[in-house]
C-alpha cells in the first residue's frame, strides 16, 4: 500500500455513510443508488477500504462479489477526489488482486467506462472472446 495509507477488509472499519455518499452522488455507475440497496451490496460482498494511517479516515473503497473458488467480480471501486492521482487506486486494485490470489480464481471480471489504464496495471485486459459473454440487466 502507499505510504501513509493502509488497506483493510475489516467490515467494521467501513464508513458506510461515506461510501454511500461517494457512490450515490459521484460514481456514474451508481448515481442515485439507495442506502438500503448499498447496504445489501456491502453485506453480500468482500469489501475493501483504504484508510489514512493518521486519523483513520477512509479514502477509497472497492467490493468484490465472489464464490472464493472460481469467479469474482470487482466493482464499486472509488477513490476520494481529494487523494486521486496519488496511486491509491492502483494500490487498491493490486491489494484486491493479492487478497484474491490464494483462492485460485479462474476469472476476475470488472466493467469500466473510463479507467482501463488503471486496471491494466494490475493485469486486467479486454475480454479475449467477448461474444461468449452475455448479460441480463435493467436499463
Amino acid at each position: 500500500m502507499i505510504d501513509g495509507y493502509e488497506l483493510s477488509t475489516d467490515p467494521d472499519r467501513l464508513d458506510l455513510d461515506r461510501v454511500h455518499h461517494w457512490l450515490s452522488t459521484d460514481a456514474y455507475w451508481a448515481l442515485g443508488r439507495g442506502r438500503e440497496k448499498q447496504e445489501r451490496a456491502v453485506a453480500g460482498s468482500l469489501n475493501f477500504g483504504v484508510y489514512a494511517r493518521s486519523g483513520g479516515e477512509q479514502v477509497a473503497y472497492a467490493r468484490v462479489v465472489t464464490d472464493h473458488a472460481t469467479f469474482a467480480w470487482l466493482c464499486d471501486v472509488y477513490v476520494a477526489r481529494s487523494v486521486r492521482g496519488a496511486g491509491i487506486g492502483t494500490a487498491l486494485v493490486e491489494g484486491v488482486c493479492a487478497e484474491l490470489e490464494p483462492s485460485g480464481l479462474r476469472r476476475v471480471l470488472l466493467a469500466t467506462a473510463d479507467a482501463h489504464g488503471l486496471y491494466a496495471k494490475s493485469g486486467f485486459r479486454p475480454m479475449p472472446e467477448p461474444d461468449q459473454y452475455m448479460a441480463r440487466g435493467r436499463p
